[in-house]
């Protein structure tokens, strides 16, 4: 449902001309990784939304937090109660611009400025991403760094040492043609 309130926002945002500037990634992957001495901790969500509108290379993410596959039922369980809080905070989005992006170039580095939300923290970031034009279609793929404390995410003392500060988030998007 809430994917589906950005996306119509994104949508009305474009002027409704849509299908004929934009492409959309339905099944994105983003995953995170976390270093400990204890236990690694790593997840991987492949029902992440994206879309971008090549016009002006403005991009919208949109992922559900309780789609997190992990290892272990005890991580999961951990990850949406306790850290996350996806009952509460059910999904995190991004909305940016790709810096100098031009649709008719093929492989390339750009830089993404945006707003990263998750657990109602609003944070910019600036991440480093490839971009592939293939057959038509994109491939968007990078990677940043999340330090757990700026999206107020709460670490009992006792669990201090089981859990890193900082997490290392990669993604990866295919893009297609948005049709209505």
């Amino acid at each position: 449902m809430n994917r589906f309130i950005v996306l119509t926002c994104f949508i009305l945002a474009t002027g409704g001309h849509l299908a004929a500037q934009n492409v959309i990634a339905r099944q994105g992957r983003v995953a995170f990784f976390s270093y400990t001495p204890v236990e690694n901790i790593k997840a991987e969500n492949n029902q992440v939304l994206s879309i971008v509108d090549l016009s002006d290379g403005r991009i919208a993410v949109s992922m559900l937090m309780n789609a997190f596959v992990f290892e272990k039922a005890l991580m999961r369980e951990h990850f949406n109660e306790s850290y996350v809080e996806s009952d509460i905070y059910p999904e995190a989005t991004f909305e940016g611009t790709i810096v100098d992006f031009d649709p008719l170039e093929g492989e390339r580095t750009r830089i993404i400025e945006g707003d990263f939300t998750m657990r109602g923290v609003t944070k910019a970031l600036e991440i480093k991403a490839k971009i592939n034009k293939i057959d038509g279609n994109y491939v968007l793929s990078g990677s940043f760094e999340a330090m757990v404390e700026d999206y107020e995410i709460k670490i009992p003392p006792l669990l201090a040492g089981n859990i890193a500060k900082v997490i290392s988030v990669d993604f990866r998007f295919e893009y297609e043609p948005y049709k209505e």
